[in-house]
C-alpha cells in the first residue's frame, strides 16, 4: 500500500488539501484540491474529509500522518483552533482529534507562519541551517522560528508575533497598533501608507508598479517600507542571532525594490558580528509554500 503525507491548509477564503510523497530528503506533491472556505467549522471539516478521501481514492494510498496549517490563535499541543479572526465561529475546535479519528493517523497543528518556517527549513532555503526566522510579509507580518534545530512556538503558541512590534511612534496601523512592523511591512500596510500620502491604490502591487515607473509618492512609500523592514530585521538579528532569515510573499516578488534600502538600514542598525553570521534570502518554495507548509507539519514527531 502506498503511503503519503496529507496536508490541510485552512484559510479564511480558500482551503487546500494536499497529498505529498517523500523521496529521501525531499517531497513531491502528488495531488492537490482547493475549495472556498465554507461558513462555520463543521461544513469545512466535512469538506476537508470528503476532499481528502477523493484524493486518496484517486491515488490509491493511505496517509502516514496529517499536517494542518491554520491562522492563529490556536493550541498546537492540544490540536485546538481557538477562534482566528478570519474564521468566524471556529471557537475551540478540536481539529486534530477530529481528523485523527476520521483517518486513523496522527494529526499535527501549527499556525501558518510556523508551518512556513518549518517547510523552508526542511525543503526550502533553510536546509542545513540550525536557526532560521521566516517572515510572512504578505497580508500580514508574522514570523516562524527554528531555533537549535527545532520549531519554537512559545509557551502559548504566540512566539514570532513580530508584526505587533512597534517600529515608529506613528505610521500605518497593523496588528491593531500604529507604527507596527505589520503596519509598515504588509500588503495592507503598504496600501494604507500610500493612501496616507495621497496615492490611491487598491493593492500593494499597484504601489510597486508605480514606484518602478518612478512615481514620486510611490517611490517614497516603498522606501519607507524598506527602511522599516531593515529596522525589523535588525531587531531579529540582534535578539535571536539566527543563521538565516527567509522572507516570503511580497519580499520574494519585490526583492529588487525593497532590498537596497532595507539592507542599508539593516547594516546601520544591527550588531556587525551578528549580521555577518546571518543571511537574508527570499523564500525558495515560491507560491506553493502554503502547500509545503501543511505537508511539513505532518512530519512533526508524535
Amino acid at each position: 500500500m502506498n503511503e503519503c503525507l496529507l496536508g490541510f491548509d485552512v484559510g479564511g477564503t480558500k482551503c487546500a488539501v494536499i497529498l505529498g510523497q517523500t523521496e529521501g530528503e525531499r517531497i513531491r506533491i502528488i495531488g492537490r484540491r482547493t475549495f472556498p472556505t465554507p461558513v462555520g467549522p463543521e461544513p469545512a471539516l466535512l469538506k476537508f474529509e470528503a476532499t481528502a478521501r477523493e484524493l486518496l481514492d484517486c491515488w490509491g494510498g493511505q496517509p502516514r500522518a496529517i499536517g494542518i496549517s491554520c491562522g492563529g490563535p490556536l493550541e498546537s499541543r492540544r490540536g485546538i483552533v481557538l477562534g482566528p479572526p478570519n474564521l468566524p465561529g471556529w471557537d475551540n475546535v478540536p481539529i486534530c482529534k477530529r481528523f485523527s479519528t476520521a483517518f486513523g493517523v496522527p494529526s499535527h497543528l501549527q499556525n501558518d507562519a510556523n508551518a512556513c518556517a518549518f517547510a523552508e527549513w526542511k525543503w526550502g532555503a533553510g536546509r542545513d541551517v540550525k536557526s532560521l526566522v521566516f517572515l510572512t510579509f504578505g497580508t500580514g507580518m508574522g514570523a516562524g522560528l527554528i531555533l537549535d534545530n527545532r520549531l519554537y512556538s512559545g509557551v502559548c503558541d504566540l512566539a514570532g508575533e513580530v508584526g505587533h512590534v512597534r517600529l515608529a511612534d506613528d505610521g500605518p496601523a497593523g496588528y491593531g497598533k500604529r507604527g507596527s512592523f505589520e503596519g509598515f511591512c504588509s500588503g495592507g500596510g503598504i496600501v494604507r501608507l500610500a493612501r496616507d500620502h495621497g496615492f490611491e491604490a487598491s493593492d500593494a502591487r499597484q504601489v510597486f508598479e508605480a514606484a518602478s515607473a518612478k512615481h514620486p509618492i510611490a517611490v517614497q512609500v516603498i522606501e519607507t517600507t524598506a527602511r522599516h523592514l531593515g529596522r525589523g530585521l535588525a531587531v531579529l538579528v540582534d535578539i535571536l542571532n539566527p543563521e538565516m532569515i527567509v522572507i516570503g510573499s511580497i519580499f520574494a516578488r519585490q526583492r529588487d525594490q525593497l532590498w537596497p534600502v532595507a539592507e542599508q538600514t539593516l547594516r546601520a542598525e544591527a550588531l556587525p558580528a551578528s549580521l555577518s553570521a546571518c543571511r537574508v534570502v527570499p523564500a525558495a518554495l515560491g507560491e506553493q509554500i502554503g502547500d509545503y507548509a501543511a505537508l511539513s507539519i505532518a512530519t512533526l514527531p508524535k
